[in-house]
């Protein structure tokens, strides 16, 4: 629901909310965060944020689902650019590495904070992260067609496995107080491990990985 006032109103208060919800969780963590500090830093009154969002967990909830769209809408758009699997696979990987520095707040909102909240991990299907995960399984698929990729390649596993990489690396990018890699360049090993584990025979000894 919005606010009288007109839809563009109400969609861009909205979005300042999310924009500040990113902001306080990401400095305070989901369970120290209040919906004041929320409001105050979007500049709107405490009752507002309840015009827009059921209470704590739904802000969060809808945080991810709108964000993690942008971001699959992003992704796509970039991976269309690529020329066959591999550089597709190679677009994919630099962009989700490249989002810890692009989008350091939500990332690190996503990372942790959205782990902590029990109604996201027990009841919620997350709708825009299966998406993304498509994303990983459509250029799984299209090397198997190229030939590029293994005949015998499980794609549901494989996905998992190139998310779960990155994922891990993500997120001890985050914990760590002292930055121990740079985001491109972790981006570039993590593709050459998975390029030369995902192709055929023929294509390593190519050189195309």
């Amino acid at each position: 629901m919005v606010r009288r006032g007109g839809r563009g109103r109400g969609a861009e208060k909205r979005e300042r909310i999310l924009r500040a919800a990113i902001k306080i969780f990401s400095h305070k963590g989901f369970f120290n965060s209040k919906i004041s500090d929320i409001a105050r830093s979007a500049g709107v009154a405490d009752g507002t944020i309840y015009l827009y969002f059921k209470n704590k967990d739904d802000l969060l909830i809808s945080l991810f689902e709108e964000k993690m769209a942008e971001v699959v809408a992003d992704v796509r758009g970039r991976v269309a650019a690529g020329n066959g699997a591999l550089s597709r696979l190679k677009i994919f990987i630099e962009n989700h590495m490249s989002l810890l520095v692009r989008e350091a707040g939500l990332i690190e909102v996503l990372q942790v904070e959205l782990r902590q909240s029990n109604k996201f991990m027990k009841e919620y299907v997350p709708v825009k992260f299966l998406e993304y995960l498509d994303v990983i399984s459509e250029i799984l698929e299209l090397g198997k067609r190229e030939g590029t990729f293994r005949r015998d390649l499980n794609v549901t596993m494989a996905r998992r496995a190139v998310f779960g990489a990155l994922d891990e690396i993500a997120l001890a990018y985050v914990l760590s107080r002292k930055r121990k890699y740079d985001p491109a360049d972790a981006a570039a090993e993590i593709y050459r491990m998975f390029a030369e584990g995902l192709c055929t025979t023929a294509q390593n000894r190519e050189g195309r990985t």
